[in-house]
């Protein structure tokens, strides 16, 4: 495993979402972990100095939360009335069958049990997704060729 691979690892769990991952080959062990949000963004503001000016240091302390937040963050309290579908394994998301066709499924789609709403990119297979509900696809969760964890939330839908 060489340089390239190791960083190539570290970007794929980094944007994961995934806490801990450790890799054991021949000679190779690795150990990447990672911390979560709220502890970040805590150490941030911690961290940032107290300057003389109290609106400098407020704008140092807004704008390091600001990009730290910008992470994905979990789907809000109302979205409660809503089925979420899931991810059944660890895999690269894909929206669509393939670069050159269109989309599986469309925020306002209506879906039927069974119907096929992306595909997961596993080990060089790619597993199609079907749902196990039926109704409206009201939100897609994750981006088109991310990376996704067990059991991560891919679509919201409305079963009204």
């Amino acid at each position: 495993m060489d340089l390239k691979d190791i960083q190539n690892l570290i970007k794929f769990v980094a944007k994961s979402g995934a806490s801990e991952v450790k890799l054991e080959m021949d000679d190779v062990k690795i150990t990447i972990r990672t911390g979560e949000i709220k502890h970040s963004i805590d150490s941030v503001v911690q961290q940032v100095p107290v300057l003389q000016a109290p609106q400098q240091a407020t704008s140092i302390q807004e704008s390091s939360i600001a990009s730290i937040a910008s992470a994905p963050l979990a789907p809000a309290q109302n979205d409660s009335k809503f089925i979420t579908i899931k991810s059944p394994i660890i895999g690269t998301f894909y929206r669509k069958p393939s670069p050159d066709k269109a989309v599986f499924v469309n925020i306002g789609d209506t879906i039927s049990v069974g119907d096929t709403v992306c595909v997961i990119e596993a080990m060089k297979l790619f597993n199609e997704i079907e749902s196990e509900v039926s109704g409206k696809i009201v939100k897609v969760l994750v981006d088109d060729a991310s990376p996704v964890e067990f059991d991560q939330p891919l679509f919201l839908v409305d079963p009204s």
